[in-house]
């Protein structure tokens, strides 16, 4: 397989303007995800997708390759389907440009072993919970599948409910994803519904419409970069376990 890394790099955010430049530990949050996406053994190519002619310069500065893509896009996967129509390829990766603490090893357990003969492929990465405060915060989505791995519900509200009983461990969205073509293609050609208007999250795409749509549990540390607080918390924790070099 033909397989591209992207990191979607935005430079509008309601709660965190130019967030890809916000520095941790002297370099910009979307050179970490960079680094990480260009150790991944599989990818073919690294590019960071982006609408922002400062994001561009920057990112080529520290070597990386550059697509700019339309501001009006919506998603980061509208930003994916972008570059799959200018790169051709058999599977596109997608790393967000806020996930400065996931590896290589994390973001390969994404990628199947070979694309199913229909040719239409998702999936997105989770881990559990490590802190029950995260599991009530509205920021952070939860994540429910069934036994074989494919995504029965995903919300903002702690779910599933523990009613029967308490010995669950709840699971997070963790940002690295993998599409083929035809679920990019999908992904374009159908319209928004109405689940996916209310929980905010392109997975419904999928859900809403019975396509699968596989969580794989990396059993990763994962601190997304939504607000200037967790970048000083993701920069305090690479500091404390020597990942700033």
């Amino acid at each position: 397989m033909k397989i591209i890394g992207m990191i979607p790099a935005r430079k509008e955010s309601t709660r965190f303007n130019n967030k890809p430049l916000a520095l941790i530990c002297g370099k910009p949050m979307v050179y970490w995800v960079w680094k990480h996406s260009k150790e991944v053994a599989v990818f073919d190519e690294v590019y960071v997708a982006t609408d922002s002619e400062d994001i561009k310069s920057t990112a080529e500065d520290f070597g990386a390759k550059v697509i700019l893509t339309s501001s009006d896009c919506e998603t980061a996967t509208e930003r994916l389907y972008e570059v799959y129509k200018k790169i051709n390829a058999d599977l596109y990766v997608m790393i967000n440009g806020d996930e400065p603490l996931v590896t290589a090893d994390d973001i390969a357990k994404c990628i199947p072993e070979k694309i199913p003969e229909d040719g239409f492929y998702v999936s997105n990465l989770m881990t559990d919970f490590s802190n029950p405060v995260e599991v009530v915060d509205p920021t952070n989505l939860k994540i429910v599948t069934n036994r074989d791995g494919v995504c029965l519900f995903i919300s903002r509200s702690p779910i599933p409910f523990p009613k029967g009983e308490m010995n669950y461990t709840y699971q997070k969205f963790v940002g690295v994803g993998a599409f083929t073509p035809a679920a990019l293609e999908f992904y374009h050609n159908t319209p928004r519904g109405p689940v996916e208007k209310i929980e905010e999250n392109d997975s419904f795409r999928f859900i809403e419409n019975k396509k699968d749509c596989y969580y794989i549990n990396a059993h990763c540390k994962s601190l997304s970069v939504d607000t200037p607080k967790d970048r000083v918390e993701v920069e305090r924790y690479m500091v404390e376990n020597q990942l700033s070099e």
